[in-house]
């Protein structure tokens, strides 16, 4: 059942009703949370019902492994390490063996060897990614001692299934979000409406802005025989507004779902293509996952507080390993590792950028900002700018449907200087025909013409206005304020925008796959 469906539209009230009705009629917070269990699994089961259970063998192994190390101090590290493992293979035999088996039968191959290892026919359980690092989470902070161990069956199978974050996040701490569980939700109007209103802007960007988005990048990166190498660059720009629209829409719909019911999950985007930096993109762009990263990997290894070549070490294995989370496939690994040389390359020139930057007067030594070093707006402009740039690159192997398909878009880049010249050498009436062309604006091909990429453009625009706008605070305090009327035709224009405007056919959330 995906938020953007039929389905939910009547489910979601029927949960806030029943939610209500235990919270203020039966007052028993036990049964409070036995219905949002069951709403929870139903939920989930609505995708594939034989999954069930691998969400509650996940839930068994990390409760149950959660009260043993508090209860045998010495075998601490033998539970822990067997509730990463147990839940780790069953994330690997779902989502790893077939890659893995194609890669060993790939070496086979060049080998001359008969031996085949074979193939596993088996659906991918939506939100295994997501339910398995939130329980193991879990698991490893009550190894640290972060948080105690939850007794309560009932509370801590909620934790892990709740169901506005199951599927794609985000990915919550439990000492956020398993003690809310525990105190029964209270009416409170201006809680529910900015619940909606968050929600509301979520759905404007799923099926307004990203599925507009995806027809072209879908016709470009589908179909590469047709493909120039300026559309590749062009699908590459308008996939990093369509997969952050998809995503931040559905972390944004499961937000404000959460609040309408009175839970308060953590933000999980923070205008993302404002970052000056690639390892500050990371700290904007998909919260939940970046900060586990962080927490349970990167810091291990050591973080920052080693020597640059290991610093540097960090960076290639954390970001390869984000990658390869993303999916059982080489060119996302390959786009995991780019990240994680931008950040090392980042690393290393940071002295000598920080000496130009001083040298050229564009920036100066302060030890009151952040860095120790101010910046002019300017240069800081160009940081932007230069950020986004790299992301957009990365972003072709991230699309590319595998590698084959990414060495095909890296040669048609080479033609791009080629393909520009072509538009302005044109003459005046072959202008059109040939920025058409260049740009693969036929709808029998890419599904896109001239107007359909003008209004693609002006939602891009009009995205980055509103992130510009709300860098200081929410959206929806900033409307809030603003008098009856105004306020009341932002929230039109917004319905109106969902009802009318919205791209036809359901699509699924991108990160679903994941």
């Amino acid at each position: 059942m995906a938020f953007n469906s039929v389905q939910f539209l009547i489910f979601f009230p029927i949960v806030f009703l029943c939610y209500f009705f235990c919270s203020y009629v039966i007052k028993k917070n036990s049964v409070t949370q036995l219905v949002l269990l069951a709403f929870s699994l139903f939920f989930y089961a609505c995708w594939e019902p034989a999954y069930l259970c691998l969400i509650l063998i996940s839930v068994v192994i990390t409760y149950s492994s959660g009260i043993l190390m508090e209860g045998h101090e010495k075998q601490k590290p033998l539970i822990l390490t067997v509730s990463l493992v147990s839940n780790l293979l069953i994330l690997f035999f779902f989502k790893y063996f077939n890659f893995a088996g194609d890669t060993i039968n790939w070496f086979l191959s060049k080998s001359d060897s008969s031996a085949r290892v074979p193939e596993l026919n088996v659906l991918l359980p939506v939100g295994i990614s997501f339910y398995t690092f939130q329980a193991l989470g879990y698991s490893i902070d009550v190894y640290k001692g972060k948080v105690k161990a939850e007794r309560n069956f009932i509370t801590y199978a909620l934790f892990v299934t709740f169901f506005p974050q199951l599927v794609a996040g985000p990915i919550e701490r439990t000492e956020n979000l398993l003690p809310q569980f525990k105190v029964d939700s209270k009416f409170d109007y201006d809680r529910i409406t900015s619940g909606l209103k968050l929600a509301a802007w979520g759905f404007f960007e799923k099926v307004v802005v990203a599925d507009r988005l995806a027809v072209y990048v879908n016709g470009i990166y589908n179909n590469l025989e047709i493909a120039t190498g300026t559309s590749i660059i062009v699908g590459a720009f308008f996939f990093s507004f369509q997969v952050l629209c998809d995503f931040s829409g559905y972390s944004d719909i499961a937000i404000g779902v959460a609040r309408i019911l009175g839970f308060n999950l953590m933000r999980n985007f923070r205008r993302p293509f404002f970052a000056k930096s690639i390892g500050e993109v990371w700290q904007r762009w998909h919260i939940s996952l970046s900060s586990w990263f962080k927490d349970y990997l990167y810091f291990p290894l050591g973080g920052s507080r080693v020597s640059t070549a290991r610093h540097c070490f960090n960076f290639m294995v954390v970001m390869g390993v984000s990658g390869f989370w993303h999916g059982a496939a080489w060119h996302y690994v390959v786009w995991g590792l780019m990240h994680g040389v931008y950040q090392s390359i980042g690393l290393l020139t940071t002295p000598i950028r920080r000496k130009i930057l001083v040298l050229c007067k564009l920036g100066s030594y302060d030890n009151s900002v952040k860095g120790g070093l101010r910046i002019k707006r300017p240069w800081q402009f160009v940081k932007i700018a230069i950020t986004f740039m790299l992301f957009i690159f990365a972003a072709i192997v991230f699309r590319a449907n595998n590698m084959s398909d990414y060495a095909v878009a890296l040669q048609k880049l080479l033609l791009i200087p080629s393909e520009i010249v072509s538009i302005f050498t044109a003459g005046a009436h072959g202008f059109i025909e040939a920025f058409r062309s260049v740009f693969v604006l036929d709808e029998s091909m890419s599904g896109y013409g001239i107007k359909h990429f003008a209004g693609a453009m002006l939602l891009v625009f009009l995205l980055l206005l509103v992130d510009f706008i709300t860098r200081k605070e929410r959206g929806y305090d900033i409307i809030k304020r603003q008098p009856a009327v105004i306020r009341w035709l932002c929230y039109y224009a917004l319905v109106f925008a969902i009802l009318f405007l919205s791209v036809t056919g359901k699509t699924e959330f991108v990160y679903f796959q994941f």
